[in-house]
This record gives C-alpha cells, structure tokens and sequence, in this order.
C-alpha cells in the first residue's frame, strides 16, 4: 500500500506540534504524535511506579497501554480510559520520556504501534526520529529546529495558557539537557534525516513554517 507521509522530526518547542496537526487537517491527513506516545508511557509508569531500571517493566507497561488521542485544535488525550492532556505536557514528563526513549527494548516495543498509522489517505508524523527510524521511507521529511531560548519561551506561553505554573529558566535547562541527550543516544539519536529539508523557525510565524512544508509537498 503506497500511503503518502510528511515527517517532521525537531526538539521540542520548535513548532513541529502544531504545524503537523495544521498540515494534516489542510490535507486531510491522519497524524500521528509520537511524542505523546512516549510521554504517555512516562505518565503510567509514573502511575505505577515502575523504577526507570526494570527495564522488562516498562516494556510490560507500553505493550498494555491504550492510547487515544485526538490532535485536532484541542489535542485531546486518553490513556486507559484517563484524560491526560494537562500532565502530558509537563516537562517533567517529558524529561522521564526523554530518559526511556533512549531504551533499545522500549523503542522496538512502541516502534510498531507508531507504524500502525499509516494509512490511506496519507500521514504527517510529528517526531524526533520518524524520518529516520520509524518511516525512514517517506516521501517528505522536514527537520524543524529553533533557538533553545526561543523554544523555552513556547513551552513556557504554551504552558501558562493551560494555567500551568511554570519557570523559564527551568524550562530552558531542561530542553537543553534533553536535547543533547537525545542528539548522543546511541540508537534513533535527535539528528535530521539525509533527505530531510532543515527549517529553522526561531524568526518564523507558524502559518510562515506550514506554508513553506506545504510548498515542499507541492513541488
């Protein structure tokens, strides 16, 4: 089956959230947001308290795990029947994703359930390896990055919006630190695709950024 997909792989804070779910509602694409796949994993191993070394654990826990989500302007996510669309985006639960993410054992697990997506009539995967690893075929790939002082303060209006508390400096630190750690992780390590088109989105709108992926599926 010959399904089209747009990948958009970036660090976080970097705009590819939200030009993905643009893009894939303008085309009438499914869209998938693998980092919510991650960071729900993060959620309930929390729940459940399985150490970050039980390795075997936490693959239990991902193979279980039923996730829906639907990431139209609301973004509205269930994990087993729980709403967790406010934790989700906790940089707390993002830096606990970061930190499995670079698991061999966990990657292959949730390597499948993200291929499920692809389907007719096409797919935008918004990730961090998804035009390396997880659709390394695809037919458009887009690496979108920005200043980590720039990403910082999208997190930080993101999360003050959502009436979460939160502090720049921190918010700075940790995407930092999570991105370095994901850029030297051995395996599916934060790197642009050979074939990916790089976007830097620091002095960019985000209807400038969609306009200039759409532009790349037209040509």
């Amino acid at each position: 089956m010959d399904v089209p997909i747009l990948t958009i792989d970036g660090p976080s804070g970097a705009g590819k959230g939200t030009v993905s779910r643009l893009i894939a509602q303008q085309l009438g694409w499914h869209y998938l947001d693998s980092g919510a796949i991650y960071r729900a994993l993060a959620i309930a191993i929390t729940e459940k308290q399985v150490p970050l070394d039980d390795i075997a654990a936490i693959v239990d826990t991902a193979e279980a795990m039923n996730l829906i989500f639907e990431c139209d302007a609301t973004r509205h996510i269930t994990l087993d029947g729980h709403d967790i669309t406010q934790s989700i985006g906790l940089e707390s639960t993002g830096n606990i994703a970061s930190k499995i993410a670079a698991i061999p054992e966990i990657r292959a697990e949730l390597l499948h359930k993200q291929q499920c997506y692809k389907e007719l009539p096409g797919l935008v995967a918004d990730g961090r390896d998804m035009g390396t690893v997880v659709f390394p075929h695809a037919q458009y790939k887009v690496f979108l990055t920005a200043s980590a002082l720039t990403c910082a303060k999208r997190r930080y209006k993101q999360l003050k919006e959502k009436g979460i508390d939160a502090n720049l400096s921190k918010i700075t630190a940790d995407i930092q630190e999570r991105d370095q750690r994901d850029s030297e992780r051995e395996f599916s390590p934060l790197i642009p695709a050979k074939e990916a088109i790089c976007i830097d989105s620091s002095d960019l709108s985000i209807e400038q950024v969609v306009e200039s992926v759409l532009g790349l599926l037209h040509a």
